[in-house]
């Protein structure tokens, strides 16, 4: 659940930090968050 919180935050603030981004940016950096919170859920055994 954490980690879902924290990948929340971070795709709330880039939404509200780059309300400009075009839909494929928005996807794009989804998947990135969601990449990087694997990588949290690997190395920091939440």
């Amino acid at each position: 659940m954490n980690i879902f919180v924290i990948w929340l935050v971070m795709v709330v603030a880039w939404n509200f930090g780059y309300p400009q981004a075009s839909p494929l940016e928005d996807v794009i950096v989804a998947v990135i968050l969601s990449l990087f919170n694997l990588w949290l859920k690997k190395y920091l055994k939440f």
